[in-house]
């Protein structure tokens, strides 16, 4: 793993990335009524690492859906910087998740026909965007694909297929990357490499990241750990361990409550 001097300040500067404000979403109506979220309000800082857990139906990714403009809002405000989404034309949200969101999915979600340079570069050639070519090249070095940009996904192991997804989101530079599951597709060999590059990307290039994730283990790679149980934010737990996160997911009982 290729490391680099750090930039001037890559720790939290408490300064916000995102953030959600009462933010609520209701599907169905009547008897079919899900509140899949209710009145959260939780903010990610700039430069940090966020891990979002909870039991499987806790809101975990529609909250994740609704920052990132990939889902509508039933109420409450989600913004990225100081853009509020839910005021945003469908052009105006599509162009913000094109050029100030990165995604990083359980999916790798490559084109098979492009290299993996070509996959890395295709949403800044989408934008008609030419890329920066000495981050460009950083981020190629720090997720350890210098020898591989020329091969396509099905050259490539699915450890490597992720780096190419990883790098792509990185390469955008964006406010922020939200990763929904990153490794949940990968072997924990693999796994934690890409939860490596994930932490270090952050640590030495200043990104922004917020994961979703039920592994205790790669929660530990993060700067913090919001918990969700029923739609609702129950706890924030800086500085965690994998140890410690286990522990607190035993607190939830079989219905994803907090005991």
């Amino acid at each position: 793993m290729s490391t680099f001097p750090a930039p001037n300040s890559t720790a939290p500067t408490g300064e916000v990335a995102a953030r959600a404000t009462g933010l609520s979403k209701v599907y169905g109506a009547g008897e079919t009524k899900v509140v899949a979220l209710d009145q959260v309000s939780v903010a990610f800082r700039r430069a940090e690492f966020t891990a979002i857990m909870g039991p499987s139906g806790s809101g975990k990714s529609t909250l994740m859906h609704c920052m990132a403009g990939l889902d509508t809002v039933s109420a409450g405000s989600a913004r990225i910087g100081e853009t509020e989404l839910t005021s945003l034309s469908d052009k105006r949200l599509t162009q913000l998740r094109r050029d100030r969101v990165g995604f990083i999915f359980q999916a790798f979600n490559l084109l098979p026909t492009l290299n993996a340079l070509e996959n890395i570069r295709l949403p800044m050639d989408i934008a008609g965007r030419k890329p920066d070519k000495e981050w460009l090249d950083r981020v190629i070095a720090t997720v350890g694909l210098s020898d591989r940009l020329r091969h396509r996904p099905a050259q490539l192991s699915g450890g490597q297929q992720q780096r190419v997804a990883v790098a792509r989101a990185l390469a955008g530079r964006p406010d922020i990357i939200f990763g929904d599951e990153p490794t949940g597709n990968l072997d924990s060999r693999a796994g934690a490499e890409i939860l490596g590059f994930l932490r270090n990307s952050v640590r030495e290039l200043g990104q922004t990241v917020v994961m979703v994730t039920h592994d205790p283990v790669a929660a530990g790679y993060a700067d913090r750990v919001v918990f969700l149980a029923d739609g609702r934010l129950v706890d924030d737990m800086p500085d965690p361990t994998a140890e410690r996160v286990l522990e607190h997911m035993k607190r939830f009982d079989a219905k994803g409550r907090l005991s």
